[in-house]
């Protein structure tokens, strides 16, 4: 029976009961005394209480290990939570929910998950910190901060704090995309100028930073503080270039038309500089041309001007002579009178001494032109109204040869027209003390700016103005003399027809005096010989047309106009009457 159940599987093969009973068989069989027995007993009690004590407190390191290891992954979850920016995760187990290894089975997941949200966080944060890393350098100018990786701050890993970097990083995009599309407005600003200058681009831009070149990427191109500010220098140059070249090219322009005018080139000639003349008036930003302002062009005009130059100078005589006519034509215009035979005989003398400079001589002449042209626009208003003036009085000569004029009511051919013509110059007439009045103060005022008499063709214009109140304050007289004689002889008349009766003495011719009358007084306007000397200021003030060639040939009466005779009129003079002579 005891050897069957120290075999049976099922209660165990080596049991302490069975053991000890075979070693109580043993020391049965043996003859071992109870003290021995007693002893050896005891000391299998103490090896089995060291037995014990050994595995209760492996069992306790034991779970003081997984205590350590929870409190691990407990913490470890904790640090996870704050580096993320978590609150709360989903699926963390209750503290006191299950045994230790329940919970430590329960939270490895989670720790798992866990570490792999954060190794994804990790990236996401590496990847921003390398975009601005690289931005930050590309603004500074400094690429080799590319080659480093940015430190990841692991201890926050919020999204807060990605949002930040993200934040970061859009602003640092957009100051990039900024500072690209300047990059390329100068760029294509310096493309344009260097056009326009005839100079290589490439090569141009190249100096300031080689990724500017055409073959470079948009994305690849320096952005840098340093770039921008040389690009923005090398723009500045470039037009300040350009404005130098276009002012010089302007000046070259001015000097070739001039020269061209001077000595009368031919326009197909011209024409071959017609890429020079015509900006001579536009602005900076109008020259878009290409080549427009190239340094060959700009020397080719000088070329042309130097030669011109050394032509003129063989030209001299004509050049200078072309200009004292043009002084001339000014002078007569503004009614100046000058002595244009000695001024060509001192322009003569002055060439043939070869004591003066041709461009001296020239910028004199030009000089004595612009002063004869403002002096001309200081006389233009006197000038205009002197005109008014003589237009009126020539007016004024016809009228008075119109009122003389017996037949001047007559139905002949144009009677109408000298009619209307008789009646426009009574109202013009009549104006004439009020313009000579105003041509008086005009010319004073004029002689107290300037200084000096106020000439008209050599003749001091006042003068002519008070000759010509005398004259005609003499024709008032004379008509008041006529009208007082008509009158007195219109009374005798009337007391002859009392005493003798109405009938007309057949002696006494009727038509004779009643037309010699009015024709004798009708000198009141002046005596023939006085109309004369005012007719002569009239034709001499007038002998110069608006465009400065004389003119003699203007008719003081229409041609339809049929007056009396000089013969008829001399019939009508009385013998007794002086004719006072010419002023």
């Amino acid at each position: 029976m005891a050897v069957t159940e120290a075999q049976n599987p099922l209660l165990g093969e080596n049991t302490c009961g069975s053991l000890l009973k075979k070693l109580q068989e043993i020391w049965d069989e043996v003859g071992e005394s109870d003290e021995q027995r007693d002893k050896m007993l005891l000391q299998l009690e103490q090896e089995c209480l060291d037995v014990y004590k050994r595995k209760v407190e492996q069992a306790a390191k034991s779970r003081a290990q997984l205590l350590q290891a929870l409190s691990d992954a407990k913490l470890e979850l904790s640090s996870l939570l704050s580096a993320l920016g978590e609150k709360s995760f989903a699926g963390i187990p209750d503290n006191t929910s299950g045994t230790i290894k329940e919970q430590l089975a329960a939270i490895a997941p989670v720790l798992e998950q866990l570490w792999q949200q954060k190794e994804e966080r990790i990236k996401e944060f590496s990847d921003v910190q390398s975009q601005i890393q690289q931005i930050c350098g590309e603004i500074a100018g400094n690429l080799n901060l590319n080659e480093v990786s940015p430190a990841v701050d692991e201890s926050d890993l919020s999204l807060k704090k990605l949002d930040e970097y993200q934040s970061e990083l859009q602003e640092l995009q957009k100051e990039k995309s900024d500072r690209l599309h300047k990059v390329l407005e100068f760029v294509s600003t310096v493309h344009d100028l260097c056009a326009v200058l005839g100079m290589d681009f490439l090569s141009t831009v190249t100096e300031v930073h080689p990724s500017l070149n055409d073959s470079t990427g948009v994305q690849s191109k320096s952005i840098s503080n340093d770039t921008l500010a040389r690009l923005a220098k090398t723009v500045l140059t470039l037009k300040e270039d350009k404005k130098q070249r276009l002012h010089k090219l302007q000046e070259l322009a001015s000097q070739l038309i001039d020269l061209w005018n001077l000595m009368d080139t031919h326009p197909e000639e011209r024409s071959l500089f017609d890429h020079v003349t015509c900006n001579m008036s536009a602005s900076v930003d109008e020259v878009t041309v290409p080549g427009a302002l190239a340094l060959d062009l700009i020397e080719q005009a000088e070329v042309e001007v130097e030669r011109l130059d050394q032509l003129k100078a063989s030209r001299m005589k004509e050049i200078a002579f072309k200009k004292q006519a043009e002084l001339e034509e000014i002078f007569a215009r503004a009614h100046i009178e000058i002595d244009p035979d000695a001024a060509r005989e001192k322009i003569m003398a002055l060439i043939d001494s070869g004591n003066v400079e041709p461009a001296e001589l020239l910028a004199d002449m030009d000089n004595q032109i612009a002063k004869a042209k403002e002096e001309a626009l200081s006389r233009k208003d006197i000038l205009d109204k002197v005109e008014k003036w003589m237009s009126a009085c020539e007016e004024e000569s016809w009228l008075e040869d119109y009122n003389r004029d017996e037949n001047r009511y007559n139905a002949s051919r144009g009677a109408h027209l000298n009619l209307k013509r008789a009646e426009k110059a009574r109202i013009l007439v009549n104006k004439i003390p009020a313009l000579v009045d105003t041509l008086v103060a005009k010319t004073r005022a004029w002689e107290e700016d300037h200084g000096m008499s106020f000439a008209y063709d050599g003749v001091p214009l006042l003068a002519m103005l008070d000759e010509y109140a005398m004259l005609r304050h003499e024709r008032e007289e004379e008509k008041r003399r006529m009208r007082d004689q008509k009158k007195h002889h219109e009374q005798r008349n009337t007391e002859q027809e009392a005493i003798f009766g109405s009938r007309p003495s057949p002696a006494r011719p009727v038509s004779s005096s009643k037309v010699g009358g009015p024709r004798t007084n009708g000198g009141a306007n002046g005596t023939p010989n006085r109309r004369l000397s005012l007719n002569a200021h009239q034709n001499g003030s007038r002998s110069t047309s608006k465009d400065g060639k004389r003119d003699n040939t203007r008719p003081v009466a229409p041609v339809n106009y049929v007056a009396i005779t000089k013969e008829d009129a001399a019939s009508h003079v009385s013998g007794t009457e002086p004719i006072p002579a010419s002023p």
